[in-house]
C-alpha cells in the first residue's frame, strides 16, 4: 500500500479516488427495518451492559440507505484535500436522525465509516461535549477508522444521567475492553465536558493503559457568561422548536429551507471567499437547520447540561492529581468561556506525561474547524501506539496523499528557487542525471553531508518520492521528537519530520530499519554539520569509530555515499555559535537549548563532541543552485564476517567517508562550469522553454 499511496500523489500509478459514503446507523423508534445489507462492525452499549455485535445498514419503508465501502482506506474524503471531509451540514443532517424520537440511556455506537481499521488497532472512545450526539468527530471518522477501533458515546437529549454515573458507564467499558485486550492501549478523546469525564475515568483507573486526548477541556465555568444565560433560559417558553417552524417556516422540504440548503451547497462546491465564504456557508447551514439545533438543545436540556458541566469540572479538578495516563491537550486560541490558561498550565505540570498543543485562531468546537486534522496531530505528537509505548517504526502511520501534497507545497519555493540537479551512479560506474542509479529494493543506507540547517532534506526526500517512489526514513536528532515540558520550543516546526517518517537516531533504530529493508538516510556528522560555524561548509565532522558499517553488513545493505553543495549560494552565515557567545541574551538561549537537546557525542574528544544547538544568523543571497551527487552503491552483502574485524571495518568506513568527500569536491568543481548556476539564466531558460522544463546543467 505504501508504494501505491506515494505513487498516486506524484502521478506514478492510478488509485481509485472514489469517496466512501456512509452514516452511523442509529435507528429511531419511528423507523422499522425490513431488510439488511452490507455488514459492518458496530457497538451497542446500554447503560450498565456493553454488547459487541454486528450492525447492518437497514432498508426502511421510506427508502434504502446505500453505503459503498472500498478496499483502499485512503480512498475517499482525505485523498486530495481536507475540504472533501464532512462538514457542519453533514453533522446536522445526521444529528437530525439521532434526536428524532431519541429515548433511552446513553450508549456506544461505531460509525460505518470507521469499519476499515487494521487488525490490532487500539480502541478509541469518543466522549462528546455539550451536544451529546457523539458525532463530534464526524469530519475525522474516515481517517480515524483506518488506525483505530472507534466507539462514540451518544447521550440522548432527554437523558439526565449525572456526571458520576456517566463516568461509571465509561469506566465499565474501559475495564471490559482492557480485560479483553490487556496489552492494547485505550484512547479516551474528550471534548469540553467529555474531557472532564475522561480525566475522571483516568483518575479512577491509574493501572489501566489509557491515553487521553482532551480538546478544549472545561477547566472552569465563566459565571459572567453562564449566569445571564441561565436567567435567559429560565424565561424562555418551552416548545421553541415548534415556534421556529411555525413562525419562520423552517420545515424540511419548505421553499425557504430548500433555498438555504442550495446556498449552503453552492458555497461548499465552489469554496467561495476563503474564510469569509466558510463563515457564510456555516451561517446558511445553521439557518437551514435551526429546528435540529433546537431539538438538540431544548431549554430543559441546556439547563441540565450547564449543571452537568459544573459538576464535571469540579470533579475533574479535584481528581486531577490521581491521573497517571499520558495526555495530549489541544487548545483553541479563541475559546475563553470554559478555558482558563492558568488551569491548563497547572494541568501540564500536574499530569505526569502531558503535552499541550496550541491551535491559534481556532474556536471552541475544535474538531469542526478547517485545518484541524486529529490523525495528523496524533502523528506529529508521536501519540499513536499499539503497545505499551510508541515505536517509531511499527507505529508509524504513512502520510496521506494530502499530507504529501502539503510537503510538496511547503518546499515548492525552495525547489523552484534552487532548481536542484540530481546525479547518480549506475552499477557499471557510469554517472547519469537523475536517480536512475538508486537501487529500488532495500535495505539501502544513504550516508552523506548535512547542509546548514538541513536545507537539502526537503528537496531530496521529495525528489526520491517523485522520481523513484522511494520513501526515505531519515535518522534525526532525538530533540526533534521531544514533547511536553522537555520540548525545545514550538514543536510544530518539526511536524514535517514526523509526518515523513523521521526516526530518532540510535544504533537500535538503524538495526530495525535495515532489518525491515527500508531506505535509510544517515548523517554521521549530525547536528555538528547542520549547525556548523563560519568557514566550515562542506567539512565532514564524522566520528572516528565505524558506527554503521557492521550493522549494514549484517543485513547486506547497499551503502550509497552522497554529497550536496549549494548552501553558500543561497545565504551567508554572519552570526555563528562563536559570535553568539559574546551576546549575553543569545548565549543564555544557546546554552539552555543545548542542555535540553542533549549531546549525543558527549565524551567525544574530537571536534564532533562540540555540539552546540543554536539558531544561525543568515543573510539571504539571490539563490544559486543545489547539486546532489549519489556515488556508486557499495555492497556489504557477504562481508559480514570480514567486517567483524575492527581494522577491516575501519578501512571500509574510511572508504565511505572518502567517497562522500569526493562527491562534494566533484560538485564544487563542476558547478563552476554550469551556465545555469545563477537565477537569472534559469529564469530566462524557463521563460523560453516553459516553466515545467528541466533546466540543463554542466556536462557530465
Amino acid at each position: 500500500m505504501e508504494a501505491t499511496l506515494l505513487g498516486t500523489v506524484f502521478g506514478l500509478s492510478p488509485v481509485s479516488s472514489e469517496r466512501v459514503v456512509g452514516n452511523a446507523v442509529f435507528p429511531s423508534s419511528k423507523s422499522k427495518p425490513r431488510r439488511q445489507t452490507h455488514r459492518v462492525t458496530a457497538i451497542n452499549s446500554v447503560a450498565s451492559k456493553t454488547h459487541v455485535g454486528v450492525r447492518r445498514i437497514q432498508k426502511n419503508e421510506d427508502g434504502a440507505k446505500v453505503v459503498k465501502l472500498v478496499e483502499n482506506p485512503y480512498s475517499g474524503a482525505e485523498t486530495a484535500s481536507p475540504d472533501l471531509r464532512k462538514c457542519l451540514s453533514d453533522f446536522l443532517e445526521e444529528a437530525r436522525d439521532f434526536v428524532g424520537g431519541d429515548d433511552g440511556p446513553p450508549r456506544w455506537f461505531s460509525p460505518l465509516e470507521c469499519a476499515a481499521q487494521a487488525k490490532g488497532s487500539p480502541l478509541l472512545l469518543f466522549i462528546p461535549g455539550i451536544d451529546g450526539t457523539g458525532l463530534g468527530l464526524i469530519r475525522h471518522h474516515k481517517k480515524l477508522g483506518v488506525v483505530f477501533d472507534v466507539w462514540c458515546l451518544h447521550i440522548p437529549v432527554r437523558d439526565r444521567t449525572p456526571a458520576k454515573d456517566l463516568v461509571k458507564l465509561i469506566e465499565r467499558t474501559v475495564k471490559s475492553e482492557n480485560h479483553r485486550f490487556p496489552n492494547r492501549p485505550i484512547y479516551l478523546v474528550g471534548e469540553s465536558i467529555g474531557a472532564c469525564l475522561a480525566l475522571d475515568v483516568a483518575a479512577r483507573n491509574p493501572n489501566i493503559d489509557l491515553a487521553l486526548i482532551l480538546a478544549n477541556p472545561a477547566t472552569h465555568v465563566n459565571n459572567l457568561m453562564s449566569q445571564p444565560l441561565v436567567g435567559m433560559l429560565n424565561v424562555l417558553p418551552y416548545g421553541v422548536p415548534t415556534l421556529l417552524e411555525e413562525i419562520f417556516g423552517f420545515k424540511q422540504g419548505d421553499p425557504l429551507t430548500a433555498m438555504l440548503d442550495a446556498l449552503t451547497n453552492e458555497f461548499a462546491v465552489h469554496q467561495i471567499g476563503g474564510a469569509g465564504g466558510g463563515i457564510l456557508r456555516d451561517f446558511f447551514t445553521v439557518s437551514a437547520n435551526l429546528p435540529t439545533l433546537s431539538r438538540i438543545f431544548p431549554k430543559d436540556t441546556l439547563l441540565w447540561k450547564l449543571e452537568l458541566l459544573k459538576s464535571a469540572v469540579a470533579s475533574a479538578n479535584s481528581h486531577i492529581y490521581a491521573v497517571r495516563a499520558v495526555t495530549l491537550i489541544l487548545l483553541s486560541g479563541r475559546d475563553q468561556w470554559l478555558l482558563n490558561e492558568e488551569d491548563i498550565d497547572r494541568y501540564s505540570h500536574t499530569l505526569p506525561k502531558c503535552n499541550v498543543r496550541k491551535l491559534k485562531d481556532k474556536g471552541h468546537f475544535l474538531f469542526f474547524e478547517d485545518g484541524v486534522d486529529l490523525v495528523s496531530i496524533i502523528k506529529c505528537t508521536c501519540f499513536y501506539r499499539r503497545g505499551k509505548s510508541h515505536d517509531h517504526l511499527s507505529d508509524y502511520i504513512m502520510p496521506t496523499r494530502y499530507e504529501l501534497k502539503q510537503q510538496l507545497d511547503d518546499h515548492k519555493l525552495l525547489i523552484d528557487a534552487t532548481s536542484p540537479v540530481y546525479l547518480s551512479t549506475l552499477d557499471d560506474g557510469k554517472m547519469v542525471r537523475g536517480l536512475e542509479g538508486i537501487p529500488s529494493e532495500g535495505p539501502v543506507l544513504y550516508v552523506g553531508y548535512h547542509m546548514l540547517l538541513g536545507l537539502e532534506l526537503g528537496p531530496m526526500v521529495i525528489q526520491f518520492l517523485k522520481e523513484r517512489n522511494i520513501h526515505l526514513r531519515g535518522l534525526a536528532h532525538p530533540m526533534l521528537f521531544l514533547n511536553g515540558k522537555d520540548a525545545l520550543a514550538d514543536t510544530q516546526m518539526f511536524d514535517k519530520y514526523k509526518i515523513m517518517g523521521g526516526v530518532p537516531v540510535s544504533n537500535f533504530n538503524i538495526f530495525k530499519l535495515l532489518r525491515s529493508k527500508s531506505h535509510v538516510l544517515l548523517y554521521p556528522g549530525g547536528v555538528r554539520e547542520a549547525l556548523h560555524n563560519k568557514g566550515e561548509e562542506y567539512k565532514l565532522f564524522w566520528p572516528e569509530q565505524p558506527e554503521f558499517v557492521r550493522v549494514a553488513s549484517r543485513f547486506g545493505a547497499k551503502i550509497i555515499p552522497f554529497g550536496v553543495v549549494g548552501e553558500d549560494d543561497i545565504c551567508d552565515l554572519v552570526l555563528d555559535a562563536y559570535d553568539q557567545t559574546n551576546i549575553p541574551i543569545l548565549k543564555d538561549f544557546m546554552e539552555e537549548t543545548t542542555k535540553k537537546a542533549g549531546n549525543l557525542r558527549e565524551g567525544d574528544g574530537t571536534e564532533l563532541g562540540n555540539q552546540i544547538c543554536y539558531l544561525p544568523g543568515l543573510v539571504p543571497k539571490i539563490p544559486g543552485r543545489f547539486y546532489f551527487y549519489f556515488g556508486k552503491p557499495i555492497e556489504t552483502a557477504g562481508k559480514e564476517q570480514e567486517l567483524k574485524d575492527k581494522d577491516k571495518a575501519q578501512e571500509f568506513y574510511l572508504q565511505v567517508k572518502s567517497e562522500v568527500e569526493q562527491c562534494i569536491a566533484y560538485l564544487k568543481m563542476k558547478r563552476e562550469s554550469d551556465p545555469y548556476r545563477h537565477l537569472l539564466p534559469r529564469m530566462l531558460y524557463q521563460a523560453s522553454h516553459g516553466f515545467s522544463s528541466e533546466i540543463p546543467t554542466f556536462d557530465l
